[in-house]
């Protein structure tokens, strides 16, 4: 088919189907992309966990009982009906599991916009499109990672400026996602002790980084001896391993915070937790601080250069190039069944 959406059920974010879409073309003042290459994590499985709650639905409009999961990558414009959008235009940005999606671009001077009715609610972070004019060799580190160190960045700019919230030490849930990895390594370059939480399966792979003061295997967590207070920052959603936590530590928990839910399954917990209260940490409403501080050019240069940084210091991750709706299948599979290696990253080029 020339034409698909990859669709993902609601009630079930493992149940996934290719389906056609319609060759129609852009409406007056809209442009038709054509979706190139995008990366697929388990942040994407928190867009679709949090998509009723956070508006991730809503961005890409989906038959009912199903979604169209949000992701990042690269897109180019093939028919336009938009004012000053010109087909062969290359863009970064947020896009559809889809072949194509259409867009109501506009040219504003950070870049360009997609100012379509139903994402005026919406954050604005998530609405803006930089321009790529041609491909280049850090295009899919560029995919993977834009979104994933982008918010490890963002939490260590949050957490420094609040001075650790005088813990010594930072604990990370799910912390061989690629998230918890970058802010791992943000955090050890200030020279701020962080402890891993993981499976068993990651545990050697996580010690031998060398970034983490501590690795422990979930089951263990009630062995854990911390001096002094503890920062929680939470990537996997899991109610029961945060109560655990928050149970071991009671009050030397002094920040708690819910970044991500890769354990999407997990039920919500009625009691109230011992320690600090659990905070959301919600990326784009720092960019917007930061962007409104620094200036939007400013911004974008500190984050290119922690960036490459980050990649030039990380030697261990690898990329993993999956090709059309058959790979998208299954790279999907193999991030919401847990089943992705955290060394890789998985890149789907259509």
């Amino acid at each position: 088919m020339d034409r698909w959406d990859y669709l993902i059920a609601k009630a079930d974010l493992t149940r996934g189907e290719l389906r056609s879409a319609p060759a129609a073309e852009p409406a007056e003042g809209e442009a038709l992309l054509a979706v190139e290459r995008f990366s697929v994590t388990a942040n994407n499985v928190t867009y679709g966990a949090m998509g009723d709650a956070f508006g991730y639905w809503s961005f890409f409009p989906a038959p009912e009982g199903f979604g169209r999961v949000p992701v990042w990558g690269f897109a180019t414009v093939v028919a336009s009906k938009a004012e000053g959008i010109e087909p062969g235009l290359r863009l970064f940005g947020y896009l559809p599991m889809s072949s194509h999606f259409t867009a109501r671009l506009e040219k504003r001077a950070e870049g360009y916009v997609d100012a379509a009715a139903h994402r005026a609610g919406l954050p604005p972070t998530y609405n803006q499109y930089a321009e790529a004019p041609e491909p280049t060799s850090t295009d899919d580190h560029r995919a993977l990672l834009r979104p994933l160190f982008g918010t490890s960045w963002l939490i260590d700019d949050f957490l420094e400026e609040a001075g650790d919230f005088g813990a010594g030490s930072v604990i990370l849930t799910s912390a061989s996602s690629k998230t918890a990895l970058g802010l791992a390594y943000r955090l050890k370059k200030r020279g701020v002790a962080v402890i891993g939480l993981t499976s068993p399966a990651n545990t050697a792979f996580l010690k031998g980084l060398g970034t983490f003061a501590k690795v422990i295997p979930y089951d263990d967590i009630e062995t854990l001896g911390v001096d002094g207070p503890v920062v929680i920052v939470d990537f996997a959603g899991n109610v029961g391993v945060i109560g655990r936590l928050h149970r071991h530590f009671t009050d030397a928990v002094v920040h708690s915070a819910i970044v991500g839910v890769t354990h999407w399954e997990a039920s919500p917990e009625e009691a109230q937790l011992p320690g600090a209260p659990r905070a959301l940490f919600f990326a784009p409403d720092q960019i917007r601080k930061r962007a409104g501080e620094w200036g939007p050019a400013e911004f974008g240069r500190r984050f290119s250069e922690n960036l490459a940084d980050f990649v030039a210091g990380s030697p261990w991750l690898k990329l993993e190039t999956v090709h059309g709706p058959d790979g998208l299948a299954r790279a999907w599979a193999a991030v919401v069944g847990g089943k992705a290696a955290p060394d890789t990253g998985l890149i789907v080029k259509l």
